[in-house]
């Protein structure tokens, strides 16, 4: 027998080779998170330099900047394990980045729900009308939240039963 980290995890690696990994995972996750975020930030700040952007109207306005600062707020959020890794670089913590990191990592992809769901609102207003707009977003909503959300929860909890039934056949 092992120890319990490698009889739960089923590997056989140090707490530190499990960081290491853990870390390199989180880093490729965050890149697709990050490039995303930027693409979408991007867009919404070429937008006032559009002509068409003076014939928005009011509330259309207010929507375009709450887009913004949460375009800018999911970036701070994407790219805060960089900064984490950098302060606590060669402090032997890797354990505690990959932790922080994780969370912020998590806060990234729920804002990105909502900027996905309000570009959705944001767009198919302009174009279509306010109730395509709304009817855009729920429907991007409800797919970001299936598919980032719903569906790993589902997932996760199958392998919670598969590990319960295995701990059942084993007494």
């Amino acid at each position: 027998m092992g120890t319990d980290h490698q009889e739960h995890t089923g590997r056989h690696e140090s707490m530190e080779q499990r960081a290491d990994r853990n870390w390199d995972e989180l880093m490729q996750e965050l890149r697709v998170t990050q490039t995303g975020t930027q693409i979408l930030t991007g867009f919404l700040l070429t937008l006032p330099f559009q002509s068409r952007f003076s014939e928005l109207r009011t509330d259309q306005v207010v929507i375009y900047l709450c887009l913004v600062a949460l375009g800018l707020t999911t970036t701070a959020f994407a790219v805060a394990p960089v900064s984490i890794h950098r302060m606590l670089f060669q402090r032997r913590r890797k354990p505690q980045i990959v932790r922080l990191s994780n969370r912020f990592a998590k806060l990234a992809l729920a804002t990105m729900v909502l900027l996905v769901g309000g570009i959705a609102l944001f767009i198919f207003d302009v174009v279509l009308g306010r109730t395509a707009g709304v009817v855009a977003a729920g429907a991007g909503l409800v797919l970001a939240v299936s598919l980032w959300a719903a569906l790993p929860l589902w997932a996760r909890r199958g392998d919670e039963t598969e590990d319960e039934r295995a701990r059942g056949e084993e007494r």
